[in-house]
């Protein structure tokens, strides 16, 4: 494997990276994660396409950037990847409400199946998707089981829209699936948020999707006020603060859930990502160290699946962890790289739901308010 990383800030591209003996030419996928506004006045896909006509290019907006130790705003970030013994390819499906959410999965997945697959990255449309059952599909349709990873394309703390796109410029409503093919890539992931849990487990005694009305018989948002106390009267920005812990079942891994909104007439919340009755749900509380804690255990999980020298690391970290930690969003970065040494190639970007499966036998799932961490090598 192969890499050479570059970034675009104001006017001018400018390298960061390179692996000797890189060929642009034999480059067969291109990532490319970058500020929405920044995207849309640029273009940026004609550029790259003229540098690495042979690719596979994949572009996103983010809510910022991660390249080597570094996270970035208003930039494009850019890691072109010559494999060279897997293969790569990439389908396209449009989204234009989150009802089409498990149909666009299983329309993924079947056109990506085959024997020798190895991986999906999936990057979708972070505003108008049902992200669990995006991933759900994704997982079902699939003949045997592979990690799916990857992420909802981010803009910045505005969600106005996103922008995703396959061999060309990005747009709305759009979901890409990348398969990766072959015998010879290996793989390592984790995911961790770090969040602190407080109060009793509870259930969801009624629920629509993502649409969170009663938790123990009793009006959500009425409940999650109460252990807000004086936070309350910042709803909904103060809910980056605290998100929900929520188990499906009860021999389920605990996921996070960000709360996008609340409903002060129906007095319910809507969340990311799927809240089914019957899911047992507690709440959680910011913890900046514990959130850069994690970041490194991530890492180490990833290492540990992996077994050998990683060659790439992709990161994909939450908008609300990039809030809540503020100054200090660079430090998860910094001890992921600490965890793997210099010998990689990091990059990624900050996203409004980050997949990764849970655990090392596990399928990949929607996370909120992670961060997750997926390791290559070819070696």
């Amino acid at each position: 494997m192969k890499i050479r990383q570059a970034k675009f800030s104001s006017t001018s591209w400018d390298a960061i990276s390179e692996t000797p003996g890189f060929l642009p030419e034999k480059a067969s996928l291109v990532l490319a994660f970058g500020e929405r506004k920044l995207l849309e006045k640029t273009d940026p896909h004609e550029y790259l396409k003229e540098q690495y006509p042979n690719a596979q290019i994949i572009i996103n907006s983010t809510s910022g950037e991660i390249i080597g130790e570094k996270v970035y705003d208003d930039t494009i970030v850019v890691t072109a990847i010559e494999f060279e013994k897997t293969t790569v390819r990439t389908v396209q499906f449009d989204i234009s409400n989150h009802k089409e959410s498990y149909a666009v999965g299983e329309k993924l997945a079947r056109a990506l199946d085959e024997e020798t697959l190895l991986a999906i990255i999936l990057i979708s449309d972070g505003g108008v998707v049902n992200g669990s059952e995006l991933i759900e599909a994704s997982n079902r349709w699939l003949s045997h089981p592979v990690p799916v990873i990857g992420g909802l394309a981010g803009d910045a703390g505005r969600f106005e829209r996103t922008l995703v796109g396959a061999n060309q410029n990005p747009v709305s409503g759009k979901v890409v699936g990348i398969g990766l093919y072959g015998t010879d890539l290996k793989i390592g992931h984790g995911t961790m948020g770090g969040w602190d849990v407080f109060g009793p487990e509870r259930e969801v005694t009624k629920s629509v999707y993502n649409e969170l009305y009663q938790i123990d018989d009793r009006d959500a948002l009425d409940l999650y006020k109460d252990y807000l106390g004086r936070y309350a009267e910042g709803l909904p920005g103060t809910a980056l603060l605290f998100p929900l812990s929520i188990r499906i079942s009860p021999d389920s891994q605990p996921l996070v859930r960000t709360i996008l909104s609340i409903n002060e007439t129906t007095k319910s919340m809507t969340f990311a990502g799927d809240i089914p009755e019957g899911a047992c749900v507690r709440f959680m509380r910011a913890n900046l160290d514990r959130l850069v804690e994690a970041s490194a255990l991530a890492a180490q999980n990833a290492l540990t699946q992996l077994g050998k020298t990683p060659e790439l690391a992709i990161l994909i970290s939450c908008v609300g962890r990039k809030l809540v930690l503020g100054q200090r969003t660079e430090e998860e970065v910094e001890v992921a790289s600490d965890i793997f040494g210099n010998q990689l190639y990091m990059t990624g970007f900050y996203s409004y739901g980050e997949i990764a499966p849970a655990g090392p036998a596990s399928p990949g799932e929607l996370h909120n308010q992670t961060m997750t961490i997926t390791i290559l090598s070819e070696q």
